[in-house]
């Protein structure tokens, strides 16, 4: 099991590991949570021993390149290639083509830009243990929305994102991502952390249906581009409460 999770962890982060590979991440994609729990201590941790001495804005900036170094920027990519295939006019196929195309259009580019801002500011309107916990609780539910995605959603194409989605049709898999996730939420989230947690179910679901619209079903774009937006939509829920 321990080969399975780091297999797991190499694919979330920027952690190397000799026995990775998809079918084996896909068939323990359920544990994405527990990737998230890590992140979100080490992340959190960071941000909480930052925010003692030096300036919000300042601790925000570092935190958020914390976390693009952590997770080697890879679903930030898709955030990019997902907004560029939904701004594309014109058919799925065109759609999915653009998504596809190795330069970052512009809408890739603003949606990346208004991401890390977004990502600062929300940061930077928190300090000491309330850091520290929206930082956890937000990486936690970014890595469950991946699973409930591919859970509920349908591949668009065959590609990288298949296997996921068709190891997660297992809903015993997702009521034990289910339950590491809400543990968390259950011991530090209190009633705001619920609240959170609703609505980045909301808004995967909602992902699901735009996906499916534009795309035919959900990629590996879509699937990195909703952490992303969960994690974002949930530290701005977080500091706005």
């Amino acid at each position: 099991m321990l080969k399975q999770i780091s297999s797991v962890f190499s694919f979330l982060t920027i952690i190397p590991t000799s026995n990775a590979n998809l079918e084996t991440i896909a068939k323990y994609m359920y544990l994405f949570p527990i990737v998230g729990i890590a992140i979100g201590l080490l992340i959190g941790s960071v941000g909480f021993g930052l925010s003692l001495f030096l300036d919000p804005l300042i601790v925000s900036l570092l935190v958020v390149a914390s976390i693009a170094v952590v997770t080697g920027i890879h679903h930030t990519d898709g955030l990019a290639d997902f907004a560029d295939g939904l701004m594309t006019k014109g058919s799925k196929e065109k759609k999915l083509k653009a998504m596809k195309d190795v330069a970052t259009g512009s809408a890739g580019i603003v949606s990346v830009v208004l991401y890390i801002v977004g990502a600062i500011i929300a940061l930077s309107l928190s300090s000491g243990f309330e850091l520290f916990k929206i930082i956890l609780l937000s990486e936690i539910l970014a890595k469950f929305s991946m699973v409930l995605m591919a859970s509920l959603g349908n591949s668009a194409t065959v590609g990288s994102n298949s296997p996921f989605v068709h190891m997660m049709k297992d809903k015993r898999k997702l009521a034990i991502a289910a339950v590491i996730t809400l543990i968390p939420f259950a011991i530090i989230g209190e009633p705001s952390g619920f609240l959170v947690l609703a609505s980045g179910i909301a808004i995967t679901m909602f992902l699901v249906g735009i996906s499916t619209r534009h795309f035919g079903g959900i990629t590996g774009d879509v699937l990195g581009a909703t952490n992303e937006i969960v994690r974002l939509a949930s530290l701005l829920i977080f500091v706005s409460l």
